[in-house]
């Protein structure tokens, strides 16, 4: 018996099988199990196809799925920008507020906010404190349409976008590594912050067109160890007594250079020893309230000779009036594409009070306040950077800024007590007739 194919018929109709004429059973068997194979081999390639074809999808709809979600994200935060910055007043500033989340950069925010300007904020939100307080700040800005960005002044990236995205017309420039002790625990945080991201900060400003105006804070700490009083911008700060003071005072030779080459237009304020609600509670009198109110001793130093250390405590709404005052004076830079024009408005101004009060004075009018005895420790100032005393000459600032405090500390700290009593839920003291 044999299997014959039909001349005709070379080519079978359908791939894969052929013409049989069968004269016999046993060809017929062995032939048909060796034709089982092919059919095995195509629904296994079809089968891996679809598999294929099933993971490339799926990782296509994935990465899709990320890219759209990446690009809604973007685009939700371009937008948050652009309306934060759009000023409600006509002729309106659009700020850039660094340390927007801050004890300064909150009421400065919203000061500015609540007259039309557009403001969006940013804050690296660091725990050298308790985050949640200035996220509680954050909480109140965004209550008045304030953005505030959670990024770093060393973000170069971050603040390009931010240039791009906006044509800022200022920077009030307030974020910083704050505290003289802590800089015995951490100083590289207070190069990082208060060198560093200042260089960072001012070659975005630099590259941008138009160049913003910068106002930034600036300490009574570079007075040092000066003794000349009242302390007034024309005295020496060549003698920094701590860390913090000298990156502040290093702050204003690195904003001089800018100036100087760059054209940007800058003015430095010098902060002396800024109170009020929503404060810092690494500052003497929040933590002295604290402790006061829980009967924990406070510590109380004084200087040599057993002399009181005096401050020139400045209320917070009068440093505010006076970075207003500062961003509503401030003249243009005259730099285009990082180069300069033609000089460009350089200053630096003292916000105080002039009263200089103990600390002695202060911790009596919190007793007073919050009708609780303080537990005192009294010991000698040790060398930790403090200085004995501060007091600023304001003359320069009053006749060219219109600067004018007008809130004693007695009167400051009735207002920061109410706030702090309400704040931390002391429902005891609520009622209380202030």
């Amino acid at each position: 018996m044999r299997a014959l194919v039909d001349d005709d018929d070379s080519f079978p109709s359908t791939p894969g099988k052929t013409k049989i004429i069968d004269r016999g059973g046993s060809h017929h068997h062995r032939h048909r199990h060796s034709l089982v194979f092919p059919r095995h081999l195509l629904w296994t390639l079809l089968f891996l196809a679809f598999l294929a074809s099933y993971l490339s999808l799926r990782s296509f709809l994935h990465t899709s799925s990320r890219y759209l979600s990446s690009s809604f994200a973007t685009l939700s935060f371009d937008n948050r920008v652009r309306a934060s910055a759009e000023p409600t007043r006509p002729d309106g500033l659009v700020v850039l507020v660094t340390g927007a989340a801050g004890f300064v950069g909150s009421h400065a925010s919203l000061a500015l906010a609540k007259r039309g300007d557009g403001i969006v904020g940013l804050d690296n939100f660091n725990s050298y404190y308790d985050p949640s307080l200035k996220k509680a700040r954050r909480s109140l800005l965004s209550s008045q349409g304030i953005f505030v960005i959670e990024g770093d002044i060393n973000d170069a990236k971050l603040l390009k976008r931010l240039f791009d995205l906006v044509s800022f017309t200022h920077v009030l420039h307030l974020a910083a590594q704050a505290g003289v002790r802590y800089a015995i625990q951490n100083p590289d945080s207070y190069v990082h912050s208060n060198v560093a991201g200042l260089v960072t900060l001012l070659e975005a400003c630099k590259n941008a067109n138009p160049q913003p105006a910068v106002v930034w804070a600036s300490s009574s700490s570079v007075y040092g160890l000066n003794d000349e009083v009242p302390f007034s911008e024309v005295h020496r700060t060549d003698q920094p007594a701590s860390l913090y003071a000298a990156t502040k005072k290093t702050g204003e030779a690195i904003t001089h250079v800018y100036n100087h080459i760059y054209g940007l237009s800058i003015t430095g304020l010098r902060f002396f020893t800024v109170y009020g609600p929503w404060g810092r509670p690494d500052m003497a009198y929040f933590s002295f309230t604290r402790n006061i109110l829980q009967k924990k001793p406070i510590t109380v130093y004084r200087g040599k000779d057993h002399v009181d250390l005096a401050r020139d405590f400045t209320y917070i709404d009068d440093i505010v009036k006076g970075c207003v005052a500062a961003l509503d004076t401030a003249e243009k830079s005259t730099g285009i594409g990082g180069i300069k024009m033609g000089p460009a408005q350089y200053r630096i101004y003292n916000l105080g009070n002039t009263s200089p009060v103990t600390v002695p004075t202060l911790v009596s009018i919190l007793e007073n306040y919050l009708k609780v005895k303080a537990k005192k420790h009294v010991i000698e100032m040790p060398g930790n950077g403090d200085v004995p005393f501060t007091h600023a000459n304001i003359t320069l600032a009053r006749v060219e800024l219109g600067y004018k405090p007008k809130t004693n500390l007695e009167e400051g700290l009735k207002k920061f007590v109410k706030w702090y009593l309400s704040y931390y839920g002391y429902s005891s003291r609520k009622g209380r007739n202030w």
